[in-house]
C-alpha cells in the first residue's frame, strides 16, 4: 500500500505549476473546481508522479472564510518546527536518475543539498511553498540489528545517536 496523493494549499499556482511541472517534470492532469463546505471557492490541482495511482496535489483557495492571504505554506513553519522536520521526499529508482534529478534542479536556478545518510542518499532544494523537497534513493539494506535498535529507541530516554552522515555537499544553482 502507497499514498495516492498529498494535498498541500498553495498561495501561488504559477510558480507551484512552474516548479512541479516544469522543474520536477511531474504531469498536471486533473484538476477539481467547486465550492467550499465552509463558503468561498477552490480549485484542487493534481500532478502525476509515476501513473495513475500517485499525485501530488495543491489547493488554490478563493474566497474562504477565515482563510488570509497570509497563511502559511511551509508545513513545517506551519507547525511552528525547524525546516527540516516536516518534509516532501520521493523516490528514484536508481543513482543516475538521482544525478539527473540534481541535474535538473540545479538547471531549474534551485540550491541543491546532497546528503549520503549511510543507508540512503539523499538531495534536497525548496519549492514555491518553501516546503523542503526531497529525491532519496535507498543505498543500504535492513538487518535485525537495525530493527532491535529502533525498537530500543522506542523507550530510550538517552540519545543513542547515529553513526554522522559519509558526505554532505552544497551546491549552488547556475546562473
Amino acid at each position: 500500500m502507497g499514498y495516492h496523493h498529498l494535498a498541500l494549499a498553495a498561495k501561488d499556482m504559477n510558480a507551484i505549476h512552474n516548479f512541479y511541472e516544469g522543474i520536477m517534470e511531474f504531469k498536471l492532469v486533473k484538476v477539481e473546481v467547486g465550492p467550499s463546505p465552509e463558503g468561498g471557492w477552490a480549485k484542487h490541482f493534481f500532478y502525476r508522479m509515476e501513473d495513475d495511482s500517485k499525485f501530488i496535489a495543491f489547493w488554490e483557495m478563493h474566497e474562504m472564510p477565515g482563510v488570509e492571504d497570509s497563511f502559511e505554506t511551509n508545513i513545517s513553519k506551519a507547525a511552528g518546527l525547524p525546516d527540516h522536520i516536516n518534509h516532501i521526499s520521493f523516490d528514484v529508482k536508481d543513482a543516475d536518475e538521482l544525478q539527473m534529478r540534481k541535474q535538473q534542479w540545479l538547471g531549474g536556478g534551485c540550491d541543491v543539498m546532497e546528503i549520503d545518510h549511510n543507508w540512503c542518499h539523499s538531495i534536497y532544494t525548496k519549492d514555491p511553498n518553501d516546503n523542503l523537497v526531497e529525491f532519496c534513493l535507498t543505498t543500504g539494506e535492513f538487518n535485525e540489528a537495525d530493527r532491535d535498535f529502533a525498537l530500543k529507541q522506542l523507550t530510550a530516554t538517552e540519545p543513542a545517536f547515529s553513526k554522522p552522515p559519509a558526505k554532505i555537499e552544497s551546491h549552488r544553482a547556475r546562473g
